[in-house]
């Protein structure tokens, strides 16, 4: 799966092929291979695990928060591994991390309650990885924003047809809530295998790519270190905005199955393939439309406000819902369409845009890292805050109240970071940057 041996056939193809092929070619294969990666880490969110618990939490808690661990460590290390991995790396170890994670799944059917919880955070421990390797392939080039977009989509689908999937193996065919999460994986194992050799015929940016985009670049520490000197004001206001988002995009995530039965929409079927299908259309089109904005730094604020937007929608969404203009299904889906809308930019097309603005020498794969591993942290300690520090509240109605205060203060938060880099400008970016290389 290497690219050692020179480009292949295929590779060959997408060079010269029409730009709309190369389009529709990278998102398939992109969204295949990442849609195939939920699969080893969402079904066993739909278990409830009723009754069982350990350590003084419910059991699901602990699994999820073990699992968030595994993940959130796993994007600690991707800072290095994820932005140093060179192209003929990518694809061994995108399978190689499945396959790690699939043994996990495997362990946690079979060992006792105590020990599922360290199984279940070593099958997190390598998925973080694996969006920053799909995402080397598609960066750094004039289609970006379609690319990403597309990627995108991908786990905000899967994850509920995933879970659609993992109801389906335990209600028809008897499978536990065990051993569920292990056959879906199986099932998903040889696609997934497919897939990556797929992404892995994408050819690296053209020099018309590289001359509007900026060269793409392995960043070794020195580098990092620059480029976080370099925008750290921006960077803080916006790091602290996702750090609360991706807790609160993770807790609607792992525990759907709990808010949707609060609100009596738990059985309907497809209930969560349904709800994602609309977020995955809403958060696709915005974000395509971004790479009709030629100019980066205009890019980058048309990010900035799609962000905005999504925050300011989960407020309004759930002030409609308390009023009962809108219903809990059409509620449940509006918030996840703003959560995404926020989420979404931070880890495709935000980064990518200031690096193609400022010039940077690197990738965006390294600053996307330093937010995950940020967020993922987030993640973990509102889990535990909602155990430990509201034990009698139902989780329907905390995340409730943390959708009305993550609208208001994310949303003021990403303004105040879009401000500092609208100020900072172009030039200055690109001077301070080069500054910083000189003292590395």
């Amino acid at each position: 799966m290497t690219a050692n041996a020179g480009p292949g056939r295929v590779t060959r193809w997408l060079e010269s092929t029409h730009p709309a092929f190369f389009v529709l070619y990278a998102v398939a294969a992109s969204f295949s291979t990442y849609f195939c990666m939920y699969a080893f880490r969402k079904p066993f969110a739909v278990g409830t695990y009723e009754g069982l618990e350990i350590w003084g939490l419910q059991l699901k808690t602990a699994f999820v928060i073990s699992q968030i661990m595994g993940y959130t460590l796993s994007k600690y290390i991707g800072i290095k591994v994820c932005s140093e991995a060179t192209r003929g790396r990518r694809a061994v170890l995108l399978v190689g991390f499945i396959l790690a994670a699939e043994a996990a799944l495997v362990l946690f059917a079979v060992v006792p309650p105590g020990l599922k919880v360290a199984a279940i955070f070593l099958n997190g421990l390598p998925l973080g990885m694996v969006w920053g390797l799909v995402v080397w392939y598609l960066e750094g080039r004039r289609t970006s924003e379609l690319l990403l977009a597309g990627l995108s989509c991908s786990f905000i689908l899967s994850s509920g047809v995933v879970k659609d999937l993992g109801k389906h193996l335990m209600s028809a065919h008897g499978i536990s809530e065990w051993w569920m999460p292990a056959v879906t994986g199986l099932v998903f194992l040889p696609a997934f295998v497919a897939s990556v050799w797929l992404l892995n015929q994408v050819p690296p940016p053209s020099a018309a790519d590289v001359a509007e985009r900026a060269e793409r670049q392995t960043m070794d520490a020195a580098r990092r270190v620059s480029f976080v000197r370099t925008f750290l004001p921006g960077l803080v206001l916006l790091l602290v905005s996702y750090f609360f988002l991706t807790a609160y995009r993770d807790f609607r995530d792992n525990y759907g199955a709990e808010i949707l039965k609060g609100l009596g929409l738990l059985e309907e079927a497809a209930i969560f393939s349904r709800t994602e299908t609309i977020v995955m259309f809403g958060v696709l089109v915005p974000l395509a439309l971004l790479v009709l904005v030629k100019d980066n730094r205009r890019g980058l604020a048309g990010a900035y406000l799609i962000m905005t937007f999504g925050m300011l929608l989960m407020g309004l969404s759930t002030l409609l819902f308390d009023a009962g203009r809108v219903g809990g299904f059409w509620w449940m889906t509006l918030v996840g369409l703003g959560a995404y809308l926020a989420y979404v930019p931070v880890g495709s097309v935000l980064f990518d845009r200031l690096i193609a603005s400022t010039r940077a020498a690197g990738t965006a794969v390294f600053a996307i890292y330093l937010a995950d591993a940020l967020g993922y942290t987030g993640s973990i300690g509102v889990q535990l805050y909602k155990d430990f520090g509201r034990p009698t509240q139902t989780r329907l109605l905390f995340f409730r109240d943390f959708t009305y205060i993550l609208s208001v203060g994310g949303a003021v938060l990403l303004l105040a970071s879009l401000a500092f880099f609208m100020r900072m400008g172009t030039r200055r970016a690109s001077v301070r940057l080069a500054q910083q290389d000189s003292i590395a």
